[in-house]
């Protein structure tokens, strides 16, 4: 049985962008790429205003992390496994490269936007293909299953970003 309010599938959407077509994983990983550049383009970025960018940025991770846990099972019940509806996964993955964004993303707006491109791209591509162990950690029951391939996307996705802020640096 479904039992679970609007509030959730809201966030387990984010706000309807699970169901943006095509590619709703793309929509819901564009979210935490342009609340980064906000806090950036607002002098809160990761050197000027740390634990603000770093504080932000973690609460979305958790939010939609936790959400995707608690509430998994209902989400699956309503769409299948690991739906595409639920972009909760994507927002939370994403955020973890956003955290490794070089210093000088905030003195050098043509880096930064290569930069959050970067961290979005890189995102996308290791969500997609699902390096182990990824594609196993995928395989797990409920919101295990929808989020941990997706915060593993980030942690590689994080040192792509990580290298080339330092070949670019």
């Amino acid at each position: 049985m479904i039992r679970r309010s609007g509030m959730f599938w809201d966030l387990l959407t984010v706000f309807g962008m699970g169901h943006m077509r095509p590619a709703s994983g793309t929509w819901g990983s564009l979210a935490p790429v342009v609340l980064a550049c906000g806090l950036i383009l607002v002098g809160a970025g990761p050197v000027s205003w740390p634990w603000v960018y770093f504080g932000v940025l973690a609460l979305v991770l958790v939010i939609f992390a936790g959400t995707c846990v608690l509430h998994g099972d209902d989400a699956e019940a309503r769409w299948g496994a690991d739906p595409s509806e639920v972009v909760a996964d994507e927002v939370a993955g994403q955020c973890i490269p956003l955290m490794f964004l070089p210093a000088a993303v905030e003195q050098d707006t043509w880096l930064a936007i290569f930069m959050l491109a970067g961290a979005f791209f890189a995102f996308r591509f290791f969500d997609i293909i699902k390096l182990e162990p990824a594609n196993a950690l995928q395989r797990l029951r409920s919101g295990w299953g929808v989020l941990l391939d997706d915060l593993a996307a980030g942690l590689y996705a994080s040192a792509a970003v990580w290298v080339l802020g330092v070949l670019l640096t």
